[in-house]
């Protein structure tokens, strides 16, 4: 191959394909490795799915200088997900910004735009943590500048900063304790080095290689910090990640920074604009929404449970709307309900309750602020009640009120069984506020129960869960852990029935076996003679069976 002096605009967009190519291919490499800031095996899907939004917007813009940087630009910020995503997307930003003001990109233009996005990356990160992609793109672009005023060919320049690179991330886990504890090296560090690789790989063909892979489960590891000065949590201790788009002045940007640092960590804000992409990890859902409302209008939010990531690797908590939104009754004597359902089964009986509208979703889908939009749009009822069954889906929910004339309130149903519960209270003729305070007291006196499978190894109140066990949840988190299904629910029901109670709600998924069933009714029969018990076919995914217990 001829050897390159620079590349032209053409190759910097090869260089883009191939990096989305790479990410591809070593996306489960990637994954492997992710123990920061949390063990939730994501990077590489999401370093993935920013390139997949880059190359999206190259393939729908125009074929100029301009709308290629632009694309860039624009679909790294809305493509973006996850910390590490959003990391990367500040790096194709500031790569795009310095070569869109060059007009030869040789090995000069290279190293100003390696340094302009390593200081767009720290400068996007509240509190930088070195160890991490952070300090791979920092030393690489420092050996960039050190060599950028040598007299050598684009080939040789590119393969120094590649070696460079392979060194930085060799060394952080001497930067990071727990991935020397896990025998990992940065997982978004290595996804950054196949970038500097595929401008190797353009310029001469040189092979990428692939990141490493970890020859352990690393999601047991504890990702915290020493603990901070001030008080403030560790990030192990934050139990949710949101994320969502903020259309605010640039001017409310450091105020809203400020507070959201008061409420969690891994804060990273990207944009510009008007526009930007938002990701913290914080245990108050709620305000880390409310924090954007004060500074703008926040939208497609997203939130991920870190814990429940642990059970279910597809539960990532994707507000992107394409919802499905069923209308069984669109009148309504006064107030209407609407309710986040997953299963054929539960909609049906919801459906037969009085629900004016179901929104599909749940615990594997759930949807957006959008689709709860439509919903109330399709229904004639000026007030509305929302039962959002899972309490990932309520700080969402909430949103509604603010961009609808009726008004719409919401009940905190965190599952199937409290919304069922609720209904029982939900009078049309009352109005929303009235519905509201009668169904959230109804829907909080019922026990709940829920029976899933563990994808990873972890620690929980219950010990030690290994991947493939059955898990007993309430509504604190992980209450029984047995290898055996039937073990599981027996043990969950029993825990969580007291002499009080007086009628046990089974709601079977569909994957349940009817022989646990037939054991549960058996135990039930023997055991707590004075329950009465009602079985309803739910059809949900990855859940077995929910309990409701009154």
């Amino acid at each position: 191959m001829e050897q390159l002096k620079s590349f032209s605009i053409k190759q910097i967009r090869d260089v883009i394909i191939k990096y989305d190519e790479s990410l591809k291919n070593y996306c489960e490499n990637l994954n492997s490795l992710n123990v920061y800031p949390v063990p939730d095996g994501d990077t590489g899907t999401n370093m993935s799915f920013t390139l997949k939004s880059v190359i999206e917007e190259l393939d729908n813009n125009e074929d100029t200088p301009e709308a290629q940087w632009e694309a860039i630009r624009h679909g790294s910020l809305m493509g973006a997900r996850g910390n590490s995503g959003v990391i990367l997307s500040q790096i194709l930003r500031g790569l795009a910004d310095s070569f869109s003001n060059n007009t030869q990109l040789d090995n000069q233009a290279i190293a100003e735009a390696l340094q302009h996005a390593s200081e767009a990356a720290y400068a996007s990160v509240l509190k930088p943590v070195e160890g991490t992609i952070l300090t791979v793109s920092r030393e690489i672009a420092e050996k960039a500048q050190e060599l950028a005023t040598n007299d050598m060919t684009l080939t040789m320049f590119l393969s120094q900063l590649v070696s460079e690179g392979e060194d930085s991330l060799n060394r952080t886990p001497d930067l990071l304790p727990v991935l020397k504890d896990a025998n990992v090296v940065d997982a978004g560090g290595a996804g950054y080095l196949l970038l500097i690789q595929c401008f190797l790989h353009v310029a001469d063909g040189t092979d990428i290689k692939p990141p490493p892979k970890a020859t352990v489960n690393v999601s047991n590891f504890n990702a915290s910090r020493e603990a901070n000065d001030d008080g403030a949590l560790d990030v192990s201790e934050l139990r949710y990640e949101v994320m969502f788009f903020l259309d605010a002045p640039e001017s409310k940007i450091d105020q809203f920074k400020v507070e959201w640092q008061e409420i969690g960590d891994s804060i990273v804000v990207v944009g510009g604009d008007g526009l930007y992409n938002c990701h913290i990890h914080s245990n108050d859902i709620g305000e880390s929404i409310e924090a954007g409302i004060r500074a703008g209008r926040p939208y497609e939010i997203r939130v991920t449970d870190l814990q429940d990531e642990l059970f279910h690797v597809e539960d990532h908590i994707e507000i992107g709307g394409g919802s499905e939104i069923i209308v069984p009754n669109p009148s309504s004597e006064n107030t209407a309900v609407i309710a986040v359902v997953a299963g054929k089964g539960i909609q049906q009986i919801f459906a037969s309750m009085g629900v004016n509208a179901i929104v599909a979703g749940g615990q594997s889908m759930n949807p957006s602020v959008k689709d709860l939009l439509e919903a109330v749009e399709q229904i004639q009822a000026k007030e509305i009640v929302i039962l959002p069954n899972n309490k990932n889906i309520i700080p969402v929910s909430e949103q509604v009120d603010h961009q609808v004339d009726k008004s719409v309130m919401v009940v905190p149903t965190r599952s199937i069984p409290e919304g069922f519960s609720a209904l029982l209270a939900f009078d049309p003729a009352a109005d929303s506020e009235t519905n509201c305070q009668s169904m959230t007291t109804m829907a909080q006196s019922v026990v709940t129960g829920e029976i899933t499978q563990a994808v990873r190894d972890s620690e929980t109140d219950a010990g030690k869960v290994r991947e493939g066990d059955w898990i007993g949840l309430n509504r604190t988190g992980v209450i029984v852990a047995r290898t055996n299904l039937n073990e599981a629910a027996l043990d969950l029901l029993e825990t969580l029935i007291g002499d009080e109670h007086e009628i046990v709600t089974i709601i079977e998924g569909q994957d349940c076996p009817d022989e646990v069933t037939r054991d549960l009714l058996a135990w039930l029969s023997n055991e707590k003679p004075e329950i009465e018990v009602e079985v309803h076919s739910g059809g949900q995914p990855l859940y077995p069976y929910y309990f409701g217990i009154e």
